[in-house]
């Protein structure tokens, strides 16, 4: 795990103890420090004790303490480490650190404290309001295709406190939320990537241009000379690119709608020959992963990977699990799982990614319109609807398309698979939660690929 000298004597309190909170409790306890955890789940904070123990940290050199955070005098607290989930503007954790004059920061703060200990690397950040898990992905694999040391983290894959640090000449690739970005104060990217703004969580700020000036705080943190890659296809990421002095190098994607600047060193697209179509690349279909390819290309430049390798990269990335995944062809019908798809803007990409389509949708609704996936209609050959919002949905698409109210997942699948003709694509992209009929997306996603598997 990663610790720090700097963390040792130190006093802290850790609210939230699933994975990044059980992990930081770890490594604060690793490096000497003493810790009070809390979770409301008593089973989350037996869970951190025994894996403590597990761990054999010597309870002799350090001191776990189980309380409500909210229940101490937090004088002489170095700080507050939250999950991110927990809601800084309406949590009473807030106010009561201030009372007592300490902040509150996340496991990525703690991270970009303990850098100066690690052997020499490098971090990539990336952050936007879509793709980013995608792009995370891609640059690691990238990175790993190139035999370079790498982890991906942050809102993707294992907690980083929790991962051996890497050796010298590793890259960190970090997935940050804006709430993660909300929590941290000292991380200086190597490259920091913004893909793209548009309106989400705003139960969380006051507006959107709170929300849009929490993702260009990763620009902020920034030392003069580092990177900063902003794809700015939208107006809002084009206004954090125009918040920067001269002394940050920035690059940017070359959009039809995007003015020239000095400062825009290359298109990769333009110079190498090595990468082929998006048509090559299996696991990066549509407008949307176009983008996040300009964006991992850029990266991948900026780190001196090879074009050759980059290209190789492409074609060879596997994509994530739920997330426009190929399932399997048969019968020449391809079978994508793309669960993770909890509303229609996140859905959209998917249709526009496909021009024959038998299109499962449905479950907890989130929004009782399909407006954002309207545009890609002309590419949906049927519709099967499933769960809570079947019936609602099933009456939005009607008079655009055949629909079937198939109520169950299982019946859909069928339905589709039975109905799909060579050359097209049967597509789990929900635009609801699963919560009306699976523990979660990944659950749903998962009874998809079984009963694909079974055709």
């Amino acid at each position: 795990m990663i610790t720090s000298r700097a963390w040792r004597g130190k006093r802290y309190a850790v609210l939230g103890l699933a994975r990044s909170g059980a992990a930081t409790v770890a490594a604060l306890l690793a490096s000497g420090a003493e810790v009070t955890a809390w979770d409301t789940n008593e089973a989350a904070r037996e869970a951190v004790v025994d894996a403590v123990q597990e761990l054999s940290l010597s309870f002799n050199n350090v001191t776990l303490k189980l309380a409500d955070p909210l229940t101490l005098d937090l004088t002489g607290y170095e700080a507050v480490i939250v999950s991110p989930g927990v809601p800084l503007n309406r949590h009473p954790i807030a106010a009561h650190a201030k009372t007592y004059n300490v902040p509150i920061i996340g496991d990525i703060e703690l991270f970009a404290q303990a850098r100066a200990e690690l052997p020499p690397h490098k971090v990539v950040g990336i952050t936007g309001t879509n793709g980013k898990s995608t792009t995370t992905a891609l640059i690691h694999h990238i990175l790993q295709t190139a035999g370079v040391p790498s982890l991906m983290g942050g809102n993707i894959g294992l907690p980083i406190l929790g991962r051996d640090p890497l050796p010298a000449g590793g890259v960190y690739v970090l997935e940050l939320s804006s709430y993660q970005i909300d929590l941290t104060f000292t991380l200086d990217c190597d490259v920091a990537v913004l893909l793209n703004i548009t309106p989400d969580h705003l139960d969380r700020y006051e507006g959107f241009a709170g929300y849009a000036a929490s993702k260009a705080r990763l620009f902020e943190m920034q030392s003069a000379g580092h990177v900063a890659v902003i794809m700015r296809e939208d107006e809002t990421a084009r206004a954090i690119y125009n918040q920067f002095d001269v002394g940050q190098l920035k690059l940017r994607s070359h959009a039809a709608n995007a003015v020239d600047d000095p400062f825009d060193l290359w298109d990769p697209f333009d110079h190498a020959k090595h990468f082929g179509t998006q048509v090559d690349w299996p696991a990066l279909q549509g407008p949307h992963n176009a983008q996040n390819t300009m964006a991992a290309l850029l990266v991948g430049e900026v780190l001196g990977i090879d074009d050759a390798v980059l290209g190789d990269a492409l074609r060879t990335y596997p994509g994530l699990p739920h997330r426009m995944e190929r399932v399997r062809t048969l019968h020449d019908v391809l079978y994508v799982n793309d669960s993770k798809a909890t509303n229609p803007t996140s859905t959209a990409p998917a249709l526009a990614a496909y021009p024959a389509i038998h299109w499962i949708l449905g479950g907890q609704a989130k929004t009782d319109t399909l407006d954002d996936c309207a545009p890609h209609f002309s590419h949906v050959r049927a519709a099967y609807t499933i769960g809570e919002a079947g019936p609602m949905f099933a009456k939005l698409l009607a008079p655009h398309m055949p629909v079937t109210e198939s109520k169950t997942l299982a019946a859909a699948v069928t339905k589709a698979a039975a109905a799909a003709k060579p050359g097209e694509t049967v597509l789990l992209s929900p635009a609801c939660a699963s919560f009306d009929q699976f523990k979660d997306f990944e659950a749903r996603g998962d009874a998809f690929r079984a009963l694909v598997e079974a055709l």
